[in-house]
């Protein structure tokens, strides 16, 4: 689960990183008197959404008068904002920060991430802050820095100076930062992060440090434990059919392809949309129905798949361990009777009553085409999409 950057800032500044003063606004009005309530300008408008690169595509603009805060917020506020993460279509702004500007003198780049690599919490840093950090990884990795956290200890005040005397930062910076960097990582470890991003954290003119943007990712299986982060869900910046999904506990995330897959298990959901690929086929999601799905789980993700548009068949791949097979060929036909299909449905079963599974759906009288293994599966999904278009 991801927040905007309102909420970040306040999570943020509950666990002691300093933040700027700010407000989120609704209307051009309020912008403008919670400008004058900040004290003077000037101050920052951003619009708030689940993207970044804000600032390039006009989300992000500076005024001088409490005026100019209230016609920046009423152009930003019901735009379609365009960033290099939202793609083409962009994102609806419902929403815009309003905070205190300031005296920039260095920009950094600081995130806390879970490194599979080393099944480790991992610090990157950079003295390149504000830019894509996709683009110095790629050009300059030399000027990233990464520092692996003992789970066991904690990350402790030498790494923090460390990673300071890296960024060059001297003298009472590197107290300040050791000091946000040790509540950056206490955050992360309370709030169950997977990913916590400052980018910029900036030195002001004056000597502070400031974490101007904030950017969280939340590991979702841990949500029970912080109702209130919960609570900050914004369903409008995420897409409805992975919502929907979520209410039946399904694994879905919408792509862009037009073959749709019902799969049990992660890794046989990833090898599934591979091998559809391979043989020239493109999938249209990643769906896991998991090992205990349900007659209705499964009618439910077929109601998902279909109302994708851009669905033109699907694949059924399906190895039954814990799943058994009869269960996802009566939810298969179920399905099948309550949507009706009209796009080609091709089902791959092996496993646990696979051969009840097979005589069900040979005897539901449906258009259903038998797949002997995920290659001849995904072949003839893609044969079956491509005479059908």
């Amino acid at each position: 689960m991801n927040v905007h950057e309102y909420q970040a800032k306040a999570i943020l500044r509950k666990f002691g990183v300093p933040v700027p003063d700010g407000h989120v606004c609704y209307n051009g009005a309020s912008a403008r008197e919670w400008a004058k309530r900040l004290g003077e300008g000037p101050w920052v408008v951003k619009a708030q959404i689940h993207a970044g690169g804000r600032g390039k595509g006009g989300g992000v603009k500076l005024a001088r008068t409490s005026s100019e805060v209230q016609m920046i917020a009423r152009d930003m506020l019901g735009m379609t904002l365009r960033t290099h993460q939202t793609g083409p279509e962009g994102k609806v702004v419902h929403r815009v920060l309003v905070e205190n500007g300031c005296n920039i003198a260095n920009e950094l780049y600081v995130s806390l991430l879970v490194d599979r690599g080393s099944s480790r919490v991992t610090v990157m840093a950079s003295t390149e802050g504000g830019m894509d950090i996709e683009e110095v990884a790629a050009n300059t990795p030399e000027k990233i820095i990464t520092e692996a956290v003992d789970p066991l200890v904690g990350l402790t005040p030498f790494q923090c100076r460390k990673i300071a005397f890296s960024l060059g930062l001297k003298g009472k910076l590197t107290n300040k930062a050791v000091k946000v960097l040790s509540n950056l990582y206490t955050t992360f470890i309370a709030c169950d992060c997977s990913l916590l991003e400052i980018n910029p954290l900036v030195v002001t003119a004056e000597g502070d440090l400031l974490a101007l943007d904030a950017k969280f990712g939340f590991d979702d299986n841990a949500l029970f434990r912080h109702l209130q982060i919960g609570d900050m869900r914004d369903f409008d910046e995420e897409d409805p059919n992975e919502i929907e999904a979520s209410q039946h506990d399904l694994s879905y995330i919408s792509l862009n392809g037009n073959i749709g897959c019902l799969v049990n298990g992660a890794g046989l959901a990833m090898a599934t949309m591979d091998i559809i690929k391979h043989y020239g086929g493109d999938p249209a999601n990643f769906l896991d129905v998991g090992g205990g799905a349900t007659i209705e789980r499964v009618t439910e993700a077929f109601k998902i798949i279909l109302s994708d548009k851009n669905v033109k068949g699907i694949l059924v791949n399906i190895f039954g361990g814990i799943m058994k097979c009869d269960v996802i060929a009566t939810g298969v036909i179920e399905a099948a009777r309550q949507v009706g299909i009209q796009v080609p449905l091709v089902v791959r079963l092996e496993g646990t009553n696979v051969e009840l599974g097979k005589k069900l759906l040979a005897e539901s009288g449906l258009n259903i085409v038998a797949a002997d293994g995920m290659a001849d599966g995904a072949q003839k999904i893609v044969a079956a999409v491509a005479a059908a278009a």
